[in-house]
């Protein structure tokens, strides 16, 4: 099957323990990755909310050099999404497809100059807050949360016109209707779930998944346990129900997989990458067909980054 994955936080966990990329004990390795072709994954760099100011642009010089690093050493089967060339290059050959994304508007130090640096280092997404406030705005655990701040707006503005894409995953709810009265272009929700479906305020209500379709942005489907159940055993079934879901809200051409692996509390029957082609067996016994399987699990997220990234 093919995969593309659009949010983990591997090379953030890499960096921090010092391990390798190919083979580790984390969620996703390069060689477990491997058995699905093409495979393509984005690869956050996280800005923690208690790392701001010089400490996390560091963080991410640190997490850079480890990306690179990481890339160079294991040429043999991974190969930096610099630009489409390299994107339609791993849909047709046997290398992961990494994208280096953040996680984190913090990294910005309150400087809109560097987002032009972060374009130069290949960030093709940038997840606007995690779940505090930074300086674009507040994230979805702020209390009595605001939105944007006026350096946010010239954050979305520039972002747009570098062709870094706007995600808001982890945004408040009123950061995120700002966001969709100032973005000229598509933004997605990287790792996302539906709220009607679990009550995690992490997850979009139904208003806000509908204007993410009707912008052409994607959804990816978040397999940590608190955002797909309130429920203590959490079950594949429980992710087919979000799926479900956002289908039924005319979600064919929206949904994706945004798993959240090394980030997050996974549920237990997928475990790992390895895992995900568990969801996809499930799904096709529920009469899914490959057509809308291929879809959630590759074509969504490749189709926007061909038609909005490179």
């Amino acid at each position: 099957m093919r995969f593309f994955d659009l949010h983990c936080d591997t090379i953030s966990r890499c960096q921090e323990d010092d391990k390798d990329l190919l083979n580790n004990d984390f969620h996703i390795s390069l060689s477990r990755g491997s058995k699905y072709q093409p495979w393509i994954q984005c690869f956050a760099i996280f800005i923690p909310d208690q790392v701001r100011g010089n400490h996390a642009c560091q963080l991410f010089e640190d997490c850079f050099h480890k990306f690179k690093e990481e890339m160079k050493k294991n040429s043999d089967v991974v190969l930096p999404c610099e630009n489409l060339t390299d994107l339609e290059k791993c849909e047709l050959s046997k290398k992961c497809g990494a994208i280096l994304t953040i996680e984190g508007g913090a990294v910005l130090n309150g400087d809109i100059d560097r987002l032009s640096y972060l374009k130069e280092c290949g960030v093709k997404v940038i997840t606007l807050t995690w779940n505090g406030k930074c300086d674009i705005g507040d994230g979805i655990g702020v209390n009595n949360a605001s939105g944007i701040t006026e350096f946010g707006k010239k954050v979305i503005e520039k972002m747009n016109d570098l062709d870094i894409i706007v995600d808001v995953s982890h945004a408040s709810d009123k950061l995120f209707y700002d966001v969709a009265n100032l973005s000229k272009k598509p933004f997605i929700a990287t790792h996302s779930n539906s709220r009607t479906i679990c009550g995690n305020k992490r997850n979009l209500n139904d208003e806000q998944f509908k204007i993410i379709k009707s912008i052409g942005g994607i959804v990816g489907i978040n397999l940590c346990k608190s955002f797909l159940s309130n429920n203590e055993k959490v079950e594949i079934d429980d992710i087919y129900k979000h799926i479900e879901y956002f289908l039924s809200l005319g979600g064919e051409n929206v949904i994706s997989i945004g798993a959240d692996f090394d980030g997050a509390d996974i549920v237990e029957c997928v475990h790992d990458i390895e895992g995900i082609e568990k969801i996809y067996e499930y799904l096709l016994m529920h009469n899914y067909s490959e057509k809308l399987l291929d879809k959630i699990f590759f074509n969504n997220a490749f189709t926007f980054f061909k038609r909005n990234v490179f």
